[in-house]
């Protein structure tokens, strides 16, 4: 009985079909991956906008008056006797998902005080991911 060894590698076209294969994969599941990944970091913002806000208004009703800053939510400021804070207790909270800081306007145009992310793009408007997350709508 003679013995032949059966090894077998793999052939360039087999490679050349798994590596076709691997990047058509990669072309239509990969621009749903960052669909998604955008999506969460609007939920995020839009939770956080949320959060900060209500810090706000509980500084608001123990201090008799808004913060003058985001930053009075984390750290008392000087001469106001009545904090009780800290509201929020990472200054983190206070930068958006995109590593930005949250806009603050008080006396605001869409209420008592404004509240927004600028989106992904960090300019004013925007669509889509691009578009502001804010307190009011």
């Amino acid at each position: 009985m003679s013995y032949h060894s059966a090894q077998r590698g793999f052939t360039i076209i087999e490679l050349i079909v798994v590596i076709a294969i691997l990047s058509l994969l990669a072309v239509y599941v990969a621009p749903q991956l960052f669909g998604k990944a955008d999506e969460a970091k609007r939920k995020a913002a839009g939770i956080q906008v949320e959060k900060v806000s209500s810090s706000i208004e509980l500084y608001k009703l123990e201090v008799g008056r808004f913060p003058a800053d985001l930053q009075d939510l984390v750290k008392a400021p000087s001469g106001v006797d009545n904090w009780k804070g800290p509201y929020l207790k990472k200054s983190s909270l206070l930068l958006d998902p995109w590593d930005r800081k949250l806009v603050y306007v008080q006396p605001g145009e869409h209420g008592r005080f404004d509240l927004y992310s600028l989106g992904s793009d960090g300019e004013p408007g925007g669509e889509g991911d691009a578009a502001d997350v804010t307190n009011w709508e």
